[in-house]
């Protein structure tokens, strides 16, 4: 069967269609900018929307159709849009205090306001078209991601994951039981406290070096005994009122003449020392 010239043109002309159309799909899902640790920080400028995602979430899945489609608008809304994988990046997570998924925020010039809309293209579109950003609250100081605490955040979230990933392969790899594992855990936790407490009682010693008192009579150690008498004595009478300070004197007046009388009974007169000497 033969065609005719006119049925080669329109075929040409459908499939140059088919591929300009295909064309300009592939592109508009090319808009979608994929974000991790390396280039979160191009966050801080302009104007972005991102959302925070993991595979296996299923309102993930289901966003993520719609947040492909608002994606093709970012050129006619002068947006920047994109999406972050948590399971792949956890160190995000936690600068961000990600505890929902999806966790979506619109970013404009460094200031971080989190979307709680309706979750389709055109309610996104509309956010940021007609500014609604504007009449949401931005997220404080101290929970900004490029401030040093949620910096020290994310550390520990990517320490848990490296763990986690540890214990993982402890299980799976090894063989070691679940109980095993936080055994190995615990004892390796005690270890690293026990050298960590010793370097920092170290580094306290050597900073803060312990100083010996002076061996003068007046250090504390050398005091005697009746000293440090006085010296109880002394406190105990700051805490006196007068009356009973005066009473505790005439009782000490009184106790010494006592003792001055029975060591003078005890002294043997001179005379009965001078008889015995002949």
């Amino acid at each position: 069967m033969a065609f005719s010239p006119q049925c080669w043109l329109l075929t040409i002309v459908v499939l140059f269609g088919f591929c300009l159309v295909n064309n300009q799909v592939s592109c508009r899902k090319g808009k979608l900018i994929k974000l991790n640790e390396d280039n979160w920080d191009g966050l801080l400028t302009g104007e972005w929307m991102v959302e925070f995602y993991a595979p296996w979430c299923p309102a993930c899945q289901s966003l993520e159709p719609h947040w492909e489609s608002f994606s093709s608008w970012s050129d006619e809304l002068n947006i920047k849009v994109g999406n972050i994988d948590v399971t792949a990046n956890p160190g995000l997570s936690g600068r961000f205090m990600v505890t929902a998924l999806p966790t979506i925020y619109h970013v404009k010039d460094g200031q971080f306001r989190q979307y709680k809309g309706s979750r389709d293209t055109n309610s996104f579109v509309e956010f940021v078209e007609e500014k609604r950003w504007q009449t949401l609250e931005t997220i404080s100081n101290w929970k900004h991601p490029s401030s040093i605490q949620m910096s020290i955040v994310s550390h520990f979230f990517k320490i848990s994951m490296a763990l986690r990933a540890v214990h993982n392969r402890l299980v799976q790899d090894y063989g070691i039981p679940y109980w095993g594992s936080y055994v190995l855990f615990a004892l390796a936790t005690i270890l690293l406290g026990t050298i960590l407490g010793l370097i920092i009682v170290c580094i306290i010693d050597i900073l803060f070096p312990f100083k010996h008192p002076p061996s003068g009579s007046d250090s504390p150690r050398t005091r005697t005994l009746g000293e440090k008498e006085d010296l109880i004595e002394d406190v105990q009478d700051n805490n006196l009122s007068n009356d009973e300070k005066e009473l505790r004197r005439r009782k000490n007046a009184q106790q010494k003449g006592d003792s001055d009388e029975v060591e003078s009974s005890t002294k043997e007169p001179e005379s009965v020392k001078e008889t015995k000497a002949e």
